[in-house]
């Protein structure tokens, strides 16, 4: 049985993403990454694998998409992405992987590399990361935004492995976080004080993260270390693209 992949690939609220408007496109996801549009990369990428399939992407505005024809199926997207992902995963059922548009570097090796690691470590949920030790060895002179723990620094791969229903109760969390994003101390709330504190003083482990996780959602999460440090470029502003387009002349 093949494991379904989701695409998101909408805009916050149907806002014109700024890369969309440098790139004269109608969504970031068009944006033309080395001669084609970065979706379409990563549904490329995506076709390279056995194990995947079908593909649907999340998106407001269906029709943009035509040109990739009955090679994806659509889901009309909702206002954030959490919402859209709560609602894709109603359509799509677990198990299922889920990735962005503007991973427009997205490599075979770097899913198959996930996938495998996701399915020996057991979780309900699993996040793709690359440490900063990786990031700055393989993409030096880049800035990413890292999460500090007391064990590594990391940033997020844009790949997250839907085991079981379980995992909706964190796209939950994450929707609960999104709604209270103007609002630090009810973030702050919602995550812990305790735990907030801990992690401003690095004094948060990876393992002391997923177990918080785990108290708040009833689902074992999981980070999965990519060995690429690459996997942690997506295409976010008009630097990342410069930054894409050069690391795809090397690939």
């Amino acid at each position: 049985m093949k494991l379904p992949v989701i695409i998101l690939a909408g805009s916050r609220s149907g806002e014109r993403d700024p890369l969309a408007l440098h790139g004269n496109v109608t969504h970031k996801a068009l944006l033309n990454v080395g001669g084609k549009p970065m979706i379409e990369r990563v549904v490329e990428t995506i076709e390279t694998i056995d194990e995947l399939g079908p593909i649907w992407v999340s998106i407001e505005n269906t029709e943009c998409l035509n040109f990739l024809g009955n090679r994806i199926n659509i889901i009309k997207s909702q206002p954030s992405p959490s919402e859209s992902v709560l609602d894709a995963l109603t359509k799509v059922g677990f198990p299922c992987l889920i990735t962005t548009a503007d991973h427009a570097l997205l490599q075979k090796e770097w899913v198959k590399e996930f996938l495998d690691k996701s399915a020996k470590s057991e979780g309900d949920l699993t996040v793709g990361i690359a440490t900063e030790k990786v990031i700055k060895r393989d993409v030096p002179g880049t800035k990413r935004t890292y999460i500090p723990l007391s064990n590594f620094s990391f940033s997020g791969c844009n790949l997250f492995w839907m085991r079981s229903e379980k995992a909706s109760a964190v796209v939950a969390l994450w929707k609960k976080l999104q709604q209270n994003r103007k609002h630090p101390f009810k973030m702050a709330s919602t995550l812990g004080f305790l735990t907030l504190f801990k992690a401003l003083i690095r004094c948060l482990s990876s393992k002391g993260l997923e177990k918080r996780l785990y108290h708040l959602t009833g689902a074992s999460v999981r980070l999965i270390t990519l060995s690429d440090g690459r996997a942690a470029v997506d295409v976010d502003k008009v630097e990342d693209l410069q930054l894409a387009e050069k690391l795809l002349a090397k690939l």
